[in-house]
């Protein structure tokens, strides 16, 4: 099979002829129709992340078409219309019995744990409980630009930051999880504020149904402009960036009492980021993190977009090929363009 493939930390990857994936137990081979590039990549290419094992192909954010099932696999079969959480759960540790499989002990994920989808096949393992059927609504590219940043939006405003009718949500950082969390907070009925330094992504933040946005480019203290348009602070603010300064500002423009949602990831020097713990305790500020989305919470996600109240695609930005995949991954720091890439092997 052809694969994006890279043998050492923060060298250029190629595009190499390899071995096709076989099942293992209790897995399915899929056949790549589309796959998103994300900065979680980029990350994995810089070495950032310690389950990363060289050689690697990256890939997280995957839709397909089963081609290949092991003999312990219940559910599925070749011809089944799939797609996957980037974070797939062992299903025997204690976190997912209770159903959280997002921080399950012994974690799959596709790109970082095994190969990923930066190819023409990727093995899935712990099929059973990780694949989700796709609706025939829902195409290949739409279903790919779900795989980790729509669906951990998707979880943080939904179920960690329990997002309410008229509350004011802050979202700092209009990229592919920005912008996905403002689509689902809107559609929650939520007033939606979205901070960029681009005013070409607050103006795609706005079609996707932020109220308003705040150039941060130009406004130089974002929390005092946020608490100012709220008259008092967002109920619920999330870092959908991840650095030390949208990490801060994300917490400091909450109410008494508000929810920041950490989305971003804070890896390598920005992992112990600032914190105004002050502020925190006294205004009893609740902390939460977004890793993810277990494969069951997949319906009520697929409900909402098949009733039309949140629009995925509207989010798709190029389609690239493999081989210009090398080049689009080196390039994922500088956060150019707008929308989510989607390479189609």
């Amino acid at each position: 099979m052809k694969a994006v493939f890279y043998e050492a930390f923060g060298q250029p990857p190629v595009l190499a002829d390899l071995p096709d994936p076989t099942p293992g137990p209790h897995s399915v081979v899929v056949k790549v129709e589309a796959t998103g590039l994300c900065r979680s990549d980029w990350h994995g290419w810089m070495g950032h992340d310690p389950d990363i094992v060289l050689p690697h192909v990256p890939g997280h954010e995957l839709a397909g078409v089963i081609v290949a099932v092991s003999a312990q696999v219940r559910c599925w079969r070749a011809g089944d219309r799939v797609t996957v959480p980037f974070v797939g759960g062992c299903g025997s540790c204690p976190e997912c019995a209770s159903g959280n499989q997002q921080v399950c002990e012994k974690q799959f994920q596709p790109g970082f744990t095994a190969w990923g989808s930066f190819a023409q096949y990727v093995a899935i393992d712990y099929a059973d409980i990780n694949l989700v059927r796709l609706p025939d609504e829902v195409d290949f590219a739409t279903a790919a630009s779900l795989g980790c940043r729509f669906v951990t939006s998707f979880r943080a405003i939904v179920d960690q930051g329990r997002v309410g009718p008229g509350e004011w949500v802050a979202v700092h950082g209009a990229g592919g999880v920005g912008l996905s969390a403002i689509m689902i907070a809107s559609a929650m009925g939520a007033n939606v504020i979205a901070v960029d330094l681009s005013p070409e992504k607050l103006a795609l933040a706005k079609e996707c149904g932020a109220t308003t946005g705040i150039d941060a480019a130009t406004i130089k203290d974002v929390p005092s402009a946020i608490r100012e348009l709220t008259h008092g602070g967002a109920h619920v603010s999330m870092d959908a960036l991840g650095s030390p300064v949208t990490c801060f500002n994300s917490i400091a423009c909450l109410r008494r009492r508000g929810r920041h949602l950490q989305v971003g990831l804070m890896l390598a020097e920005h992992a112990r980021p600032q914190i105004p713990m002050d502020k925190v305790i006294a205004h009893e500020i609740e902390i939460r993190g977004s890793h993810g989305m277990q494969a069951h919470r997949y319906p009520a996600m697929m409900e909402m977009i098949l009733a039309g109240k949140l629009k995925p695609q509207k989010l798709l930005g190029k389609t690239l090929s493999l081989a210009e995949a090398p080049a689009a991954l080196m390039a994922m720091d500088r956060f150019a363009g707008t929308g989510i890439s989607i390479i189609a092997p």
